[in-house]
């Protein structure tokens, strides 16, 4: 009886060499194949749907030529042109509609981000009803976006709407009825729909962050003399820098990108205290009929946030590394 060892049974018979096996062939394509779906839902979805737009952003892709796009003359950078010519018509719009939006922005990401602040500093602590208020605090977080909005459409109208009852009849804060959907007020309506969508995520983010933070720090830094104020300010925002470099990012792209609450407030054609520069590429093209040009202007607010987001990154990066 031979005893046969475990090189000499790999070996492939007739041979000197030992087998290759198969598993190890699949174990390495096995991350590949398991890429593939996620590398072909991201074609298909956002990649080549880029490619299109940038391509029509270079063509006179008008109503004349929805039929057969490829018909459409090349122009170039025309539409680029028309687009930041500030001392045209369409091109002073469009400056109005991108400082309307740094201001939006500006506002949104600011109040949600104080508001969440808040109700996780309140919230973090345990007492009784603590889970009820957290409940209600994510309720605009859970409801469906277009429901919410036209919930707050209904809310804001001048006769009907909740908003003017509880100011005149309740509170009587006002003599008459106000027009929130149109003139300046417009701008205030469409913020505070945002904020109230916006800071129940910004709650969410900075009170799972304040999780990670142990109480051992707390009572050593009261021990230490510190009050509470310095204890937020030195302990529960260290602690939270990574968590609200993503926030005030997310934030940001998010409201500067909004669509969703303009349109719904106001339809395809806004006040001008309320043209944000979403619904302004938006109005160009379906309303105008003017798809080249919309896909310029919406290629120049892609390259926008991206120069705006890896300065912020880089600045940010910078800073956590001094620190």
């Amino acid at each position: 009886m031979t005893l046969t060892t475990r090189a000499e049974a790999s070996q492939k018979p007739g041979t000197g060499r030992p087998a290759r096996r198969r598993s190890l062939s699949w174990g390495r394509a096995t991350p590949f194949l398991l890429v593939v779906p996620a590398v072909l839902l991201e074609l298909i979805i956002h990649i080549i749907p880029m490619l299109v737009g940038v391509w029509m952003s270079f063509v006179e892709l008008t109503q004349f030529f929805i039929a057969n796009w490829s018909a459409a003359p090349f122009v170039g950078f025309g539409n680029y042109g028309i687009a930041l010519d500030f001392s045209g018509s369409i091109g002073k719009s469009l400056v109005h509609s991108f400082l309307i939006t740094c201001l939006y922005t500006v506002i949104v990401v600011a109040v949600a981000w104080a508001f969440g602040m808040a109700g996780a500093l309140a919230l973090q602590r345990r007492f009784r009803g603590q889970g009820t208020l957290r409940t209600l605090f994510l309720v605009p977080y859970s409801l469906p976006i277009y429901a919410g909005i036209i919930t707050w459409s209904f809310m804001l109208q001048r006769d009907n709407g909740l908003v003017n009852h509880v100011l005149l009849d309740n509170l009587h804060v006002i003599d008459t009825p106000t027009f929130w959907l149109i003139g300046n007020n417009a701008f205030t309506s469409m913020a505070v729909v945002n904020i109230w969508r916006a800071w129940t995520f910004a709650f969410l983010m900075l009170m799972a962050g304040m999780q990670s933070v142990p109480d051992e720090l707390y009572q050593a830094a009261a021990v230490d003399g510190a009050g509470t104020w310095k204890q937020v300010r030195y302990i529960t925002l260290g602690v939270l820098k990574p968590v609200n470099v993503v926030l005030v990012l997310m934030l940001f792209l998010w409201t500067f990108n909004d669509f969703n609450t303009p349109f719904v407030l106001f339809g395809p054609t806004p006040p001008p205290s309320a043209d944000i520069i979403s619904i302004h590429i938006f109005s160009n093209s379906f309303v105008n009929w003017n798809f080249g040009l919309g896909a310029a202007m919406s290629v120049l607010l892609l390259l926008l946030l991206l120069v705006v987001t890896g300065i912020y990154l880089l600045v940010t990066s910078r800073r956590s590394r001094r620190a």
